[in-house]
């Protein structure tokens, strides 16, 4: 299961919300989700998708949490941060 994309998770109500509280479009979560940098296991049956991104003269980091137990799996909330080097896994 780790190091897979999962192009068809749905969004769940409160992922839409996060997704509009911080301006991520669902776009970038589906590029996220097709195609992700790195994918870790956060607790038993949930993976954060994770890639970097530039933002002007700044790389962040734009993590998708997915809970993979269920099908279709489900996002449950995303967000992008500056601290990539806590989160980013050499």
């Amino acid at each position: 299961v780790i190091g897979h994309a999962y192009p068809d998770a749905i969004l769940t109500p409160h992922a839409q919300s996060q997704m509009r509280r911080r301006g991520v479009t669902e776009n970038a979560i589906r590029a996220v989700l097709a195609s992700p940098e790195q994918v870790l296991e956060v607790r038993p049956n949930r993976v954060v998708l994770q890639s970097r991104v530039q933002t002007g003269p700044a790389e962040k980091l734009f993590r998708v949490f997915v809970d993979i137990d269920r099908v279709p799996e489900e996002v449950v909330t995303v967000y992008l941060t500056s601290r990539v080097a806590k989160y980013w896994e050499a």
